[in-house]
Order: C-alpha cells, then sequence, then structure tokens
C-alpha cells in the first residue's frame, strides 16, 4: 500500500497536482494562431450567436464536465474546505479522462449554503456539457442536486449519492444470483444514513427490495417509525415498523447489510446472526466496518464487498461515473435520470458474468477472475466497462426522452467508443468491420484460419473472443480429445462445435505426405521424413494454406519465432521477388506508419530492401495510404559507409521498378518523420510531409526501432506481419497476449480476403 509519504511525493512532483490543459489543435505558426484566436475565432462566435447548438460543434462543451465541490464532505475526511478538497477534485478529473476520454475542469466553491452554491453553478451552464457535485455533505446535497436537475438542462450528477448505489446494486443483483436469493424477498439492513446510504437504499428498491425489508441504521440506532431525535425528510422515507432499536437487533436472520459509515461497526457476532451466505458490503473508507479477512474466518459463506482495491468485489465508483457521463453527452442529454442509471447498473451487472479477458488479468498481476462469490462486479481496469455501460445509458436517455441527439447507428457508436480506448483497438475494429463487410457484400464464408497450437491457452481464448465477431472460420490442430478437454476446462463454449484435428488423422494426411515428398524430396526428404513433418501440426497447417485447404494460418504463440517461421517458408514459400520480411503497424495519435522489415531479415541486401519497401507501399496502398517511402539509415543523403550505399542503391531499385513511389534515401530517422528538416536543410528531397513507410537497414534496427517506440514513445503497436509469403501465414511473437493473438489473426482473415479477391498478391 501507498503510504502518506509516497502520495505527498506524488502530487508534489513538478509540475505540482494531477492535470494540466493541452491544445487539441496545433498553434505553432502565424496561420494556427490567426486561427485559433484573432481574427479567425470570430466566424465560430457569430455562427453560435445565430444557432446555439453549434456550440457543440465548435467547442469542446459538448465532452466537458464540471468536478464540483464546496468540500463539506469529502471522501473520508469530513468538512476540512474546498482548497483541501481541490487533489480529491483533480483526482476525478484524472479519472474522466483516463477512462471516458472526458476533459474536466474542477471547481471549489467557497459556497456552504444551498444558495450561493446552485446560482454559482447555474451561472456557469455554458462552459460545460455536465456537472458532476462531489463531496457535499446531506442534507445540503438533496436539495442541491435537487435544484439543478430541475433548472438546468444539463446533466447534473451527484456522484457520492448515486455512482455507489450503481455499482453497490450491480452487486448486489449478482450476489443474489449466487445464492439463489430473490431481492424481493432480501431482508436488508443499510448501516448509514448520508448521502449514499439513501442513494443506495433507493436504487435497491427500484431494482425490486421491498421496502419493508430495508433496515437503516444511523449514529442513533434504526430509524424506526414514530422516532424523532436525528431524523429528517431523508431519513423518515425509510422509517419502519420494528421492534430492532439496535445495528445488532436489525442484524439478526438478515440477508445483506450494506455499510456506509464508519470501521469496525459490525462486529464478528453480528455477523454471525445473519443468515446462511449472508452478503456483506462493508464500503467504510478507508477501514470497513468489518475486517474482511476476519469476516471470511468467522463465515466462510460470506460474500464480502468492500471499497479497497486490495480485497476482492471493490465497489469502485470508477466502474460508473466515467461512462454514464459518457452516454449522457453522447445523446446531449439534458438530465441524468432513474432510468440512465438503473441502466447503467443492468449492464455491469451483467459484464461481470462474462468471461475475463487476459489483458484485465494482467492489470491485476496475473489473477485469473471468474463470476463468483469473489467476483461479483467488474475491475475498474476492464475497458469493456465503457463498451458495456456507455450505450446503456445512452439508449436509456433515448428511451426516456431525454437525449436532444439520438444516436442512429450503433455499430458506428460502438467503433467510436472503442477509438477512445487507444489507435491499436480502433485500427483492429476497422479490421474485423472491413472483413464482415466484404464477406456478407461478395456473399461469401469468412477465411477459414487454421491454428496449430491447439493447446495454447491464448490461442484458445483468442478463438473465444473471435467466435463472438464471427471474423474467421478457426479449424485447430492437436490431439482432439486433450484440446476439448482444455476448451472445456476453461468454459469456453463458443468453441464447442470447432473442429479439431490431429493431423496424422486428417482425411488429407497421407495426400499431404506424397505433396511434402514431391516437394522436398531433392532438399534430402526421405518419405519417412516426409510423415514426420505432415505429423507436425505447423508442418501440416502450412501444408493447409499451400493447398488451398485454408485460407491462413496463424502460429507463434509458444515457441520461437524462427522455429514458427520455418515450415510457412518452406512449405508455403515465397513469391516472386523472392523476399519474406516483417512489417509492423504503427498507429500514432493522427497517422499510421509502417515499420520494415522487423523481424525476418538479418542483414538485407539492397535487393531485399527494395522489395521490402515495394511490398509495404503495397500493403498502404491497401489501406487507402498514399505511400512515402523512407530508406533509413545513420547518414543524410552522403553514402558515406556501406549501409547508406545498400540504402541509397536500394531507393535507386525501387524508383527503376516503381516510379510512381514516393521514395527517398538514405536519410536518418528524424529527417524523415519531421518535414521541418527536410524544408530546412534538405529541400531537395522528394519526401515533403514525412514517411509514412520506414524502411530499415538491418533487423537489428528494424527490431530495435518498432520496440522503442512501443515501449517509450506514444505509438501502439500491431504485428509483426509476415510479407512476401505466397499465402497468408503469420508469427506471432512468443511474448503475445490473447489481444495480440486476436489483432494478428484479424488481419491475417484481411489479407485472406485480399488475396482470394484479387486486390493485389502478396499483401
Amino acid at each position: 500500500m501507498a503510504t502518506d509519504k509516497d502520495a505527498l511525493d506524488y502530487h508534489s512532483q513538478h509540475p505540482p497536482g494531477k492535470v494540466e490543459v493541452i491544445s487539441s489543435k496545433p498553434c505553432n505558426t502565424d496561420k494556427a494562431l490567426a486561427l485559433a484566436y484573432s481574427p479567425g475565432v470570430a466566424a465560430p462566435c457569430k455562427e453560435i450567436a445565430k444557432h446555439p447548438e453549434k456550440v457543440y460543434d465548435y467547442t469542446t462543451k459538448g465532452n466537458l464536465v464540471a468536478v464540483i465541490t464546496n468540500g463539506t464532505a469529502v471522501l473520508g475526511l469530513g468538512d476540512i474546505g474546498p482548497l483541501a478538497g481541490k487533489p480529491v477534485m483533480e483526482g476525478k478529473g484524472v479519472l474522466f479522462k483516463q477512462f471516458a476520454n472526458i476533459n474536466v475542469f474542477d471547481l471549489e466553491l467557497n459556497a456552504k449554503d444551498v444558495d450561493t452554491f446552485c446560482n454559482a453553478v447555474k451561472a456557469l451552464e455554458p462552459t460545460f456539457g455536465g456537472v458532476n457535485l462531489e463531496d457535499i455533505k446531506a442534507p445540503e446535497c438533496f436539495e442541491i442536486e435537487e435544484r439543478l436537475k430541475r433548472e438546468m438542462k444539463i446533466p447534473v450528477f451527484h456522484d457520492d449519492q448515486h455512482g455507489t448505489a450503481i455499482i453497490s446494486g450491480a452487486a448486489l443483483i449478482n450476489a443474489c444470483l449466487i445464492t439463489k436469493r430473490k431481492l424481493a424477498d432480501v431482508k436488508l439492513v443499510v448501516n448509514g444514513a448520508g448521502a449514499a446510504s439513501i442513494s443506495c437504499a433507493k436504487i435497491f428498491i427500484s431494482l425490486g427490495a421491498t421496502p419493508a425489508n430495508i433496515l437503516m441504521c444511523d449514529s442513533k440506532g434504526v430509524i424506526y417509525r414514530g422516532r424523532t431525535e436525528g431524523m429528517n425528510r431523508h431519513k423518515q422515507e425509510f422509517a419502519v415498523d420494528t421492534p430492532a432499536r439496535t445495528l445488532a437487533d436489525a442484524l439478526k436472520g438478515a440477508d445483506a447489510f450494506v455499510g456506509l459509515s464508519a470501521a469496525g461497526a459490525m462486529t464478528r457476532d453480528m455477523l454471525l446472526s445473519m443468515s446462511p451466505n449472508p452478503i456483506v458490503f462493508a464500503m467504510a473508507n478507508p477501514d470497513p466496518e468489518i475486517d474482511p479477512v476476519m469476516a471470511k474466518k468467522a463465515r466462510p459463506d460470506v460474500i464480502m464487498a468492500t471499497g479497497r482495491s486490495d480485497f476482492p468485489n471493490q465497489v469502485n465508483n470508477v466502474l460508473g461515473f466515467p461512462f454514464i457521463f459518457r452516454g449522457a453527452l453522447d445523446v446531449r442529454a439534458t438530465q441524468i435520470n432513474e432510468a440512465m442509471k438503473l441502466a447503467a447498473v443492468e449492464a455491469i451487472a451483467k459484464l461481470a458474468r462474462e468471461d475475463v479477458p487476459e489483458k484485465v488479468s494482467a492489470a491485476y498481476g496475473g489473477q485469473e477472475f471468474s463470476f463468483g462469490p469473489e467476483y461479483i462486479i467488474p475491475k475498474p481496469f476492464d475497458s469493456r466497462v465503457l463498451l458495456w455501460v456507455a450505450p446503456a445509458v445512452a439508449k436509456a436517455a433515448m428511451d426516456s426522452g431525454v437525449a436532444r441527439q439520438p444516436i442512429t447507428d450503433w455499430q458506428s457508436y460502438h467503433d467510436r467508443l472503442e477509438a477512445l480506448q487507444g489507435a491499436r483497438t480502433s485500427f483492429v475494429r476497422s479490421v474485423i468491420n472491413r472483413v464482415k463487410t466484404q464477406a456478407v457484400a461478395k456473399q461469401e464464408q469468412v477465411p477459414l484460419i487454421v491454428f496449430p497450437e491447439g493447446q495454447s491457452t491464448k490461442v484458445l481464448k483468442a478463438l473465444q473472443m473471435l467466435a463472438d465477431e464471427d471474423v474467421i472460420r478457426p479449424l485447430i490442430l492437436g490431439d482432439p480429445e486433450s484440446v476439448r478437454e482444455r476448451i472445456d476446462e476453461l468454459g469456453l463454449d463458443n468453441l464447442k462445435d470447432v473442429p479439431v484435428y490431429q493431423p496424422n488423422q486428417h482425411p488429407k494426411y497421407r495426400e499431404y505426405v506424397d505433396r511434402v515428398y514431391q516437394m522436398r524430396q531433392r532438399k534430402g526428404v526421405m518419405y519417412r521424413e516426409a510423415e514426420r513433418l505432415m505429423s507436425d501440426p505447423d508442418y501440416f497447417a502450412a501444408m493447409m494454406v499451400h493447398a488451398d485447404d485454408a485460407h491462413g494460418m496463424v502460429t507463434g504463440a509458444t515457441q520461437n519465432y524462427d522455429k514458427a517461421a520455418r515450415p510457412i517458408l518452406q512449405i508455403i514459400g515465397t513469391g516472386k521477388r523472392k523476399t519474406a520480411s516483417g512489417l509492423n503497424v504503427v498507429l500514432l495519435k493522427d497517422k499510421m506508419m509502417l515499420f520494415a522489415d522487423t523481424a525476418v531479415n538479418i542483414d538485407p541486401t539492397a535487393e531485399q530492401i527494395a522489395t521490402i519497401g515495394i511490398h509495404a507501399a503495397r500493403v498502404a496502398e491497401y489501406f487507402r495510404i498514399q505511400p512515402r517511402i523512407a530508406m533509413l539509415s545513420y547518414t543524410n543523403f552522403r553514402s558515406l559507409g556501406a549501409s547508406p550505399r545498400k540504402m541509397q542503391q536500394a531507393t535507386e531499385i525501387v524508383r527503376k521498378h516503381c516510379p510512381h513511389y514516393l521514395v527517398d534515401g538514405e536519410m536518418q530517422a528524424d529527417t524523415a518523420v519531421n518535414p521541418d528538416i527536410v524544408e530546412r536543410i534538405f529541400p531537395f528531397c522528394e519526401i515533403k510531409n514525412g514517411a509514412n513507410i520506414l524502411v530499415f537497414p538491418n533487423l537489428d534496427a528494424g527490431n530495435i526501432g518498432y520496440k522503442l517506440v512501443q515501449q517509450l514513445g506514444k505509438g501502439e503497436v500491431v504485428g509483426p506481419f509476415l510479407m512476401g509469403i505466397k499465402r497468408p501465414a503469420n508469427v506471432l511473437q512468443r511474448t503475445c497476449t490473447v489481444e495480440d493473438i486476436v489483432n494478428t489473426v484479424s488481419l491475417t482473415a484481411l489479407q485472406a480476403q485480399a488475396m482470394r479477391s484479387g486486390a493485389y498478391d502478396n499483401l
């Protein structure tokens, strides 16, 4: 756990704080400055004056949320004031940006009374697309939110109330499923009567809980009908007829406990008095109402949730507010209403019952998660939450009549949300959509891809994900019994009907043995050796692709790259230019670049380098990018040394064979990508606007280059992919993740379609 010193050091590192404002448009030339400010800014101002709704077209209002507090109820710190609450508000802004790409200004108001606070917030309505109220004490928070929702035309959301309620509501749904309870029958005790507790109780009722079955307690005991001490109208709503007067009384025979109170409020004896399979949400921060370790020891049948990340089932508001606002902003909702909150609850609950991707496990140190008592709500770093919650909220806004700009194309909206998660996700989504669209347009099946590593857990999990997309038809090689057993162990229901073959049991085994013997008999392969090769899944897969019995293959998840590539090169072989090479797609904020060769040729000749550049250019053209090829070296246009001369020769070869391609070199990497250097120092260079294809002089440079960008730069990397092979076949890195496999398979499917349609050879 982080110490106070760690936290202070973190916040004080230069620059102090956690946020900054960055321009979303370039402003580094006279023209850009004139457009950004005077005189250019007058044009959008006049348009907005005539048509106020155009403020969403010309400003950031539609993606800007105010996080506002008066500091009267900060975290577990109480009324520490707006100034001391600012670090929390900055942190909230960081979460909005990190999880949903929503911009935030944090505003700390020196305004304790309701009227002053509301007037200040209302006056800010032209600036923001939504308002997130934070850390305001009860009961003022109720009146503030009610008034602002009533008087403003943008979403207003008090996260301390509704965020906790939404996440705990999803957790309660799933806990009841696991314990086979009906929510209407659950006897539930809520300890705490502040904003979050009351909102939780209300949402539980909306989900189906019976009001008479809810006992609410505050610091003075049970809130019962007829009690006068410490009451207000919000507590009065939950007063019931009951002889119980203390928390201990209330918990006898109770099914569920929801705590938003204080550390240690629940004792071991209280837990023991609850019904079998008790549900305990001890959400006091930083220390819960009962220690989870002690609770599990006393009641092994308990389902526990807390507000802490170091125990299972963390009720974390970050699962809610970024995505709720994302959905609300995207349809320009006038408010966040009950229907939208309930839609978020259901989406979060359903997502927790889905299989958990490997990248979520990787974010938590390799820990595996599956629906059950230790996993009833998704993890905060599960990127799928955005894709589930935001559309659910947006649709609920539309159905309930508060959306001013309804979504009409849900697939496009889904793609937009994926794009928020990074360039790589957006790129792969576009590839998947392209494969599916082309298959429908041509009325043909999606490509058949063969996988020789049938018992690899990573490969099987990737195929499970791809089955939902219907982007390929997979065929698995391996021992059928072992593969089926592994599929069952992993619970991969989508793979139950996927064909699995032991190579030497495949109907075409003997035919393939004869073919490989004919192909390789003059290379030292005897018939027995041909039988052995065709019993090897990698060689068999390569022969399936060579024989056109499969449209492509993907391997390498469990072995070294060179070993996995060997069967492909020997059986499928290279195209007419006789050069195979590795290509990486590098995705930057505003463009796509191609790096080659990154995987195959240790020290290629000038002719091979020229071929590599031509192959990469064809890939660029397939993605409708005009190729600009830079031949890289350690000098600029001097040809001093063997490597620079080689790259200059490669440039001339490309110009001779493909004069329509824009290519230049040799040049240094910064010259290749920075147009200013070319303009100032090398005006004769044919590449004026920066290269989009970087061809490296050797494998060291190419491999080092893309991995540095991947680890240190701002680019996202996909690949490497094999170019120059007669038919689609790709080799994974042994360190690949499930997501990497999905990406490679998707690109392999696109390659297969391109070659089947004759778009061009050797993509």
